[in-house]
């Protein structure tokens, strides 16, 4: 753990390499353009749609985010906010799919989120309901933020003195919008939607007059064809959404915030208005969206993605927080698979940060997930060798894999490595959901049986206490014996034939786990053909 002061850690970090370090550099430059004082208060912020539950980009926007302040204020030792801005004034533009009481909801299209009955009863409108769920998805991670509604910023005045810039701004923010609008989209554009009196729907329709000294604007009802004159003040009006964005930065005073790579032109329009009105656009950069195992773009409307709760079912949240950390700004693969590679990648990063120098510390993942805070953990064994083993034992239960365990290892238990009896129950649980169904072993060739039991003459043959590496060796000679070329084939074959999988572990640290005579056992159902017989 690093034990540095304050100012020694904020030096140390001036050469960090780690990429929230790099953002962290760029949000000073941009402070330094801006000139502000030396007690500025420096705000980050994340947006959040709350027609739906939080999900997992949700999760990654917040926790990224997270690592950037945390490095800004190593750097620059400035206080800072994280505010969660929650859109609950949007209009509800249809029935979601995944709630009950369709029908109450129906009757409240394009009204406000938080115009909204709540469909599940629990909250005053669907808006509230939602926003819950934000803050408790949140809070179960152990987030610092402050949680912001649309809402309660325009009802309560907070954006009037930004709604009234866009009144004075008017035409010059609707000459670098325009260009970006198709020509039927472009007949009624206007910043401003207001909230019908009638109604109590949002409206998107042309706005007829602005009138920047009362603070108003005329519109046409679209139902009845009366002229309406209406505040822009205290929520009687929203802002259309890209213009929003730019009025919540100017309002607010946001110095950062990311977003994905799809909303890439949006940003740049919300920059220009932010600049119109006279403010900085905050700084930030546009991750790169997620990829299912086909290398296809993630839909919600496909279920092709892995939600938070799907992650968190098979492994650790540190492993989902080092996913994120990985490489932002490429688009990466998000399936089921990725999570053990993840937790084994989390614990291997954990295991080299207790003997790192400092200077490679603030750059390991770890101290980024842990917030600089990093208490080492020794873990035995590697989750993938767990799983392997689930899937050999055919683990019922996590009493079966501790039995092994407690062979490979006398002094592990539960009580003693209790992060280890974590990763047991996720063996347990991946192995039964996720491998158990595609398990299917091959019976071996004829050559193939005699090098099998060629490897099980090599293992009678080591001591029973060997070590991994010698019996790593072991399998080596037998299939450089056997002429495999190239070795993989070799390995392939014991994949398939032995584990009923065409990848696997490192057959050395493997079997030192599984046991020596348990692993010549296996060999010989193999060799029989018991083992893939009770597959079938």
């Amino acid at each position: 753990m690093i034990s540095l002061s304050s100012s020694s850690l904020s030096s140390l970090a001036q050469d960090a390499k780690a990429w929230p370090f790099a953002e962290a550099r760029l949000l000073i430059d941009r402070l330094k353009k801006m000139a502000v004082a030396d007690d500025y208060e420096v705000i980050f912020e994340t947006g959040y749609g709350p027609s739906g539950l939080p999900h997992i980009g949700t999760f990654g926007e917040v926790v990224r985010t997270s690592m950037v302040r945390r490095a800004f204020e190593i750097l620059t030792g400035k206080s800072t906010r994280l505010i969660c801005f929650s859109d609950d004034m949007d209009g509800l533009r249809k029935v979601p799919d995944n709630v009950p009481n369709k029908d109450l909801l129906a009757d409240h299209l394009g009204k406000p989120l938080t115009q909204v009955p709540d469909p599940f009863g629990t909250h005053d409108s669907f808006g509230a309901h939602n926003n819950a769920r934000l803050c408790a998805f949140l809070d179960s991670f152990g987030f610092e933020y402050e949680f912001y509604s649309a809402t309660a910023c325009y009802q309560s005045g907070q954006f009037d003195a930004a709604l009234q810039r866009i009144l004075e701004k008017y035409d010059s923010i609707i000459n670098v919008v325009l260009p970006t609008l198709g020509d039927e989209r472009k007949a009624t554009y206007s910043p401003f939607l207001p909230i019908c009196k009638r109604t109590g729907q949002v409206l998107q329709v042309p706005i007829t007059d602005v009138d920047p000294a009362q603070g108003k604007i005329t519109y046409t009802d679209p139902d009845t064809h009366e002229t309406v004159i209406t505040s822009v003040a205290k929520g009687q009006v929203k802002l259309q959404w890209k213009c929003d964005w730019a009025m919540r930065w100017f309002a607010l005073g946001v110095d950062y915030e990311m977003s994905g790579k799809d909303l890439s032109e949006s940003v740049k329009l919300s920059s220009k208005i932010t600049n119109i009105m006279g403010g900085t656009p905050p700084a930030g950069f546009s991750y790169e969206l997620f990829l299912d195992q086909n290398g296809e773009k993630i839909s919600k409307s496909r279920g092709n993605g892995l939600s938070v709760d799907e992650w968190l079912t098979y492994g650790t949240a540190e492993s989902l927080s080092l996913f994120m950390y990985n490489q932002p700004k490429r688009a990466k693969r998000l399936y089921f698979d990725v999570v053990p590679k993840m937790v084994d990648e989390y614990y291997s990063h954990l295991a080299a940060y207790a003997t790192q120098e400092d200077i490679a510390q603030i750059d390991n993942p770890v101290w980024h997930i842990h917030k600089g805070d990093v208490s080492a953990t020794h873990i035995p064994v590697s989750f993938s060798l767990l799983l392997n083993l689930a899937g050999v034992c055919q683990a019922e239960t996590a009493e079966v894999i501790w039995g092994y365990l407690k062979q490979y290892a006398a002094d592990v238990s539960p009580d003693t490595h209790p992060e280890l009896a974590t990763l047991v129950d996720y063996a347990v649980t991946y192995y039964q959901d996720r491998v158990r169904p595609n398990k299917h072993y091959r019976n071996p060739s004829e050559d193939e049986v005699n090098h099998l039991k060629a490897l099980a003459s090599a293992l009678a043959d080591l001591a029973s206490d060997a070590e991994a590496e010698d019996i790593q060796s072991a399998v080596f000679a037998v299939g450089k014996a056997a002429g495999y070329e190239p070795l993989r084939n070799w390995f392939s074959c014991l994949y398939q034939v032995l584990l009923g999988q065409d990848e696997g572990p490192r057959m050395g640290s493997f079997i030192k786990l599984y046991g020596m005579d348990a692993m010549q056992e296996l060999i010989s159902q193999a060799v029989n053909g018991t083992l893939a017989g009770d597959a079938e």
